[in-house]
């Protein structure tokens, strides 16, 4: 009888533990199942938080890009405004554009005419020339796109393209280029005289920023167009086009057609102190005569500074100014 009772009480006992064996197995299971969906739910939350972050920063991007369109809205009226004076007086304006590849010209170029009348001005962007036109006087077919009274040109490069990029990629012989660079001086002076208004503007862009827009139209197929050979060799050779732009600023920064340096890295404060320059240029009936014109001298340079700060440069590194 005793070992009748032991015998059920041990089993019991194994009854009890192995209960007790699957309750725990259960438990840690539960606990485990519990643990990997708290961490899943803990990645999730960390994505939502990520793609909030990106929301936000997509919004504020949008924000600050509706805001910089809205600021230029004033100025812009202004151009419309300036240019009816310019029609209305026969005057005639030209402005060249010139700097490195993606720094700014034609996104600057289409802020500027974004509102005016397409009647009174033309865009005008030349390519290297032709076989026909190397045997030509080399300004005949830039003054063959010469506005007539009341209009405005703009240059999307322009002569000076003899002065910079023909050099640099060997499009013109030393002897055009030295003529080039005798002969531009009193070409401009003639300009002046006949009563045109000349804004010459070179953009200046940093490394850093040329090659991330250059990776950035790379990589957006709605930009790709704005590649070209020349942009994309011009990386290559930017010593040879700093030497080439120094060069051309000590002997084409003259009284009657200076040279206006654009800092270009930030493209709205490019565009908007561009479009006050212009409109500083003209002597019109402002719509608002209470808009601030003054410019900002950390963005715009005068020729004259920007050849001595080159000129110091120079000095530093060594090299014959």
């Amino acid at each position: 009888m005793s070992d009748l009772k032991n015998s059920r009480s041990t089993v019991a006992t194994k009854k009890t533990s192995s209960n007790k064996g699957a309750a725990h197995s259960a438990s840690v299971s539960e606990n485990r199942k519990l643990s990997s969906r708290v961490s899943q739910l803990e990645t999730e939350n960390s994505q939502l938080r990520g793609r909030i972050a990106d929301l936000e920063n997509f919004n504020q991007e949008v924000m600050t890009k509706y805001n910089n369109v809205q600021a230029l809205k004033p100025f812009q009226a202004e151009l419309i405004q300036m240019q009816k004076s310019l029609e209305a007086r026969g005057k005639k304006m030209i402005i060249i554009f010139e700097g490195r590849g993606g720094a700014g010209k034609g996104g600057t170029i289409a802020r500027i005419t974004q509102y005016m009348n397409a009647k009174n001005y033309r865009v005008v962007a030349m390519g290297k020339p032709t076989e026909e036109e190397r045997t030509q006087w080399y300004f005949q077919k830039y003054v063959e796109q010469f506005p007539r009274a009341g209009k405005i040109v703009l240059f999307d490069r322009s002569w000076y393209q003899r002065a910079i990029i023909e050099p640099v990629f060997g499009f013109c012989s030393d002897e055009e280029y030295e003529n080039f660079m005798e002969g531009v001086v009193g070409f401009e002076k003639d300009l002046a005289r006949q009563g045109i208004i000349l804004i010459k503007f070179y953009f200046s862009v940093s490394r850093q920023e040329q090659s991330r827009r250059f990776e950035e139209r790379k990589e957006d197929p709605l930009q790709n167009w704005k590649l070209d050979e020349i942009d994309l060799d011009a990386e290559e050779f930017r010593d040879e086009f700093t030497e080439a732009k120094y060069e051309m600023l000590k002997k084409t920064h003259t009284m009657h057609a200076p040279w206006t340096i654009i800092r270009s890295d930030n493209k709205f404060l490019a565009r908007l102190n561009a479009m006050k320059y212009i409109l500083s240029m003209v002597d019109y009936e402002p719509i608002n005569p209470e808009l601030d014109l003054q410019i900002d001298h950390d963005v715009v340079l005068s020729g004259a500074y920007e050849l001595e700060r080159m000129k110091a440069q120079r000095i530093r590194m060594g090299i014959s100014t």
